[in-house]
């Protein structure tokens, strides 16, 4: 079979027949309205109508002509422009029925287009998988081979393309339609001039300009803009603003005026627009709960290649031994009563270093967006012009409770969990949840107000949780100093306060407590983590997973801080890209 023949149909006030009530129909209508056609849905009354298709029914106010196909709707119900013929029909029911053959062949007798789904011999067109961006279109056709196909090549192609390149397609064409404008207005008055015997002598009255001047003028701004479509990178096309194509016409306006000079100077400095596209970059991301296997590898990426690295306090010194030596590090002065005033330093620093053009890493404790404020840095840089790319950590919300031999969820024991903050707003107490003994709690940022917290929820005002309700205090997650202190409500604050504090931390409330390890006395206390010793051997030999990694992260050769010499003075060699 031929390939098809590709076209891109103006079907402003068009009328399209929609034949079916499945939620097909409703796609197709959606379709039809979106690129300003009127959809005019045919379907009896009885016809089970799927809510997607009543909703755009409803909103849209789409026809619905309650009845069954009748032939007279293709030559009846179109534009008076084509002599009421409609201008395309979609079949939805599948190309099994007679019907949809029967309309097939009125269609293509009276050249009316016609798609009918998932029968690509009654039709006379299908429907691209389209990606959309202002004026520029995208669109893949497997013809009728797999739609699903086509969607995903259409995702693949839209993902590599530049975010702001629909608008430089926009001004492009600006560019070229306002050139026209400029010569056709040039042209009328120049023949206006010579007509009028009386008209004045303009300044270049005497200056020699010679009819090729002019083409070559011409010429040479539509070869300038023909010549950057076709070569320049699409990033480079994308970082076109409005004032560039502003001096690109006055310099053109300027140029059909006298008589132009043909230099190759260009009409804008590519080196400036790649400058753009390289301004500064902010990165938030998290560090997990502590070990630095549990790095994903797109921080570490990020780690290795950020000119500013803005860390949390409570980020651990392994990851931190991470960072290059060449990489400055901020660490965050978080006290008691100076969290917005270190919040204010890191914005600062951080927009410094933007301004010049810099990548800025905002490392946070594990997820940025769990209880880490990520989203208000994230606005922040925004309102300075600076969009953040955001990167997961593993919180240690659910990652604690597992290194402690704790599931968050049990079946028979607990389907839910709620993961809760310790500390409100300025330090206030938040409000405690109520006990439900199906549910796992998670407070974050709690072992220094356990205090309050612990009566707060033994003695909720509706549902009160039992003092014999299992618990877990749980610290330094995943590092070698890890403490697990197993015990209940009851007696939570007197372990801590026997056994002391070792931040960061956090508490675990439910049954799941109790599901792998029992506390048989009031408390016990767990001291170590040896939970990724068995990946160790794995790392061992050049072949390893270490290796690997490194391999990932660092293409070169690397520099980077040697845990073994305090303060990270010395050189270690990780790895070597063969």
């Amino acid at each position: 079979m031929p390939p098809a023949l590709l076209t891109a149909v103006d079907s402003t006030s068009h009328i399209h027949l929609i034949i079916g009530s499945n939620p097909l129909a409703g796609a197709r209508c959606s379709k039809s309205l979106e690129v300003g056609a009127t959809p005019i849905l045919i379907a009896p009354e009885t016809a089970n109508i799927h809510y997607g298709l009543a909703k755009r029914i409803e909103e849209h106010g789409i026809e619905w002509r309650k009845r069954e196909f009748d032939e007279g709707d293709l030559t009846s119900l179109g534009r008076d422009e084509t002599d009421h013929v409609v201008d395309a029909v979609f079949v939805t029911s599948g190309g099994k029925s007679t019907l949809a053959t029967h309309i097939s062949t009125l269609c293509r007798r009276l050249r009316i287009p016609v798609n009918v789904a998932d029968a690509p011999s009654l039709c006379t067109f299908t429907i691209l998988s389209t990606h959309t961006s202002g004026p520029l279109q995208i669109g893949v056709t497997t013809s009728g081979k797999g739609c699903k196909l086509a969607s995903r090549i259409k995702r693949e192609i839209a993902s590599s393309l530049p975010a702001e390149l629909g608008d430089a397609v926009d001004r492009l064409g600006t560019v070229r339609r306002r050139i026209w404008e400029q010569d056709h207005a040039v042209e009328a008055a120049t023949e206006l001039e010579a007509e009028d015997d009386e008209a004045g002598q303009s300044a270049v009255f005497n200056k020699l300009v010679t009819p090729s001047d002019a083409e070559a003028a011409k010429a040479r701004r539509m070869r300038w803009l023909a010549q950057i479509c076709e070569y320049w990178p699409l990033r480079r096309l994308a970082a076109i603003t409005d004032e560039d194509m502003d001096a690109i016409l006055q310099s053109y306006k300027h140029d059909s005026a006298v008589a132009p000079s043909m230099d190759t100077k260009p009409l804008l400095n590519p080196a400036l627009l790649d400058a753009r596209r390289n301004r500064g970059r902010i990165i938030l991301a998290g560090s997990g709960p502590g070990h630095p296997d549990l790095l994903t590898t797109a921080t570490l990426k990020a780690i290795r290649s950020a000119d500013l690295i803005l860390a949390d306090k409570l980020v651990p010194a392994p990851v931190l031994e991470l960072v290059p030596r060449r990489t400055p590090i901020q660490i965050a002065r978080k006290f008691p009563g100076n969290a917005d005033a270190a919040q204010d330093e890191l914005h600062r620093l951080g927009l410094e270093a933007l301004n010049e053009g810099k990548t800025v890493l905002r490392l946070k404790q594990g997820d940025p967006y769990l209880y880490g404020r990520g989203a208000e840095e994230l606005e922040f840089f925004r309102k300075h012009g600076y969009e953040a790319t955001v990167l997961p950590g593993i919180t240690s919300s659910l990652s604690a409770p597992l290194f402690a031999k704790i599931p968050a969820t049990h079946r028979g024991v607990s389907d839910q969990i709620l993961i809760c903050t310790g500390t409100g707003r300025k330090g206030a107490p938040p409000n405690p949840p109520a006990y439900l003994s199906n549910q796992t709690v998670v407070f974050l940022m709690a072992l220094h107000r356990l205090k309050e917290l612990v009566p707060s929820l033994t003695e909720h005002k509706t549902d009160p949780y039992p003092p014999s309700t299992p618990c877990a205090v749980i610290e330094r997650a995943s590092c070698p100093d890890q403490r697990v202190i197993r015990t209940t409500l009851q007696y939570v604050n007197a372990a801590v306060e026997e056994e002391g504090s070792r931040p960061p931390g956090l508490l675990v409330v439910g049954a799941v407590c109790e599901v792998l390890q029992k506390a048989p006395q009031k408390w016990v206390v767990e001291d170590g983590f040896q939970g990724l010793d068995v990946l160790d051997d794995m790392g061992e030999g050049g072949n390893g997973l270490d290796r690997l990694r490194e391999h990932l992260v660092t293409p070169g050769l690397e520099e980077v801080r040697d845990p073994f010499r305090g303060g990270g003075h010395g050189v270690r060699v990780v790895g070597v890209a063969v």
